[in-house]
């Protein structure tokens, strides 16, 4: 109880600098100068304005200089990179180096989805961190076996067939409308979700972010926020389903029992 609620801290911490990240690096602006500001105002925020989550409660959700309305962005990435960052803390304390790896993995995904849900744009920096981490952490990957020769190819073969299935999905779509249906970001993303998956895993989470993926559509759909063809990013979905095979690999027979056919 008591790392999970450590570690529940340190994800915060992780959290606010992950909100630098996904505020800054879009606009190619440096994420350690100038120091943390209004977007707003540009005041300097102070560091007692400045303690995850418990900042925003305190301040009502506003600037103290301007009153500008603060994102709820900033407290959600942060309480889910603390949730996540106890959670995996909890499943992976015995494997000490998947955890730093897995982790690793979670914060990059983090990242992907808010920038991809803002700009629908994935950056290739991010993408390429994920395969080395897949490939540096191959050898500690608990759901890959074999020597480090066949924990490797583990890893080849999930990438490859991660960036195949999306590649192939994004050239049906192509012919059937017409128009780019799944990003060039798709495929690099999910070459690196499969280094970290393997290929099982690559299966179920293109179905668990189809699954979710529909839901958010026919939600916006329901609320006339969005039309039939409107576009909507994909990333967020394929980081979700990723994130949950890393925290326990969701093999492809186990939907057999879940689907009732």
């Amino acid at each position: 109880m008591l790392s999970a609620t450590i570690a529940f801290a340190f994800g915060l911490l992780i959290g606010s600098f992950l909100n630098v990240c996904i505020s800054r690096l879009p606009k190619g602006e440096s994420i350690l100068w100038p120091s943390s500001h209004c977007p707003k105002c540009l005041a300097p925020i102070k560091f007692y304005d400045n303690v995850p989550l418990l900042s925003f409660l305190l301040l009502g959700g506003k600037c103290r200089s301007c009153r500008a309305p603060i994102s709820f962005k900033y407290p959600v990435v942060e309480f889910l990179t603390g949730a996540l960052t106890a959670l995996f803390v909890v499943r992976w304390a015995g494997h000490p180096a998947w955890l730093a790896i897995s982790l690793g993995a979670v914060y990059v995904l983090i990242i992907v989805s808010a920038v991809d849900f803002e700009t629908m744009l994935i950056s290739d920096v991010f993408t390429l961190l994920l395969f080395l981490l897949g490939v540096a952490g191959s050898f500690f990957n608990p759901n890959f076996s074999g020597g480090w020769g066949g924990r490797l190819t583990s890893a080849g073969i999930g990438t490859a067939a991660g960036a195949g299935v999306i590649w192939a999905l994004a050239l049906i779509g192509r012919k059937i409308y017409k128009k780019e249906a799944v990003g060039d970001g798709d495929i690099f993303l999910m070459g690196g979700i499969g280094a970290l998956c393997g290929w099982q895993g690559v299966i179920t989470t293109l179905m668990m972010a189809s699954f979710f993926g529909s839901i958010y559509g026919v939600t916006l759909l329901i609320l006339k926020r969005a039309e039939r063809m409107s576009h909507m990013p994909f990333g967020p979905f394929l980081a979700l389903g990723a994130a949950i095979n890393i925290y326990f690999l969701i093999k492809p027979e186990y939907f057999f029992f879940i689907l009732p056919f």
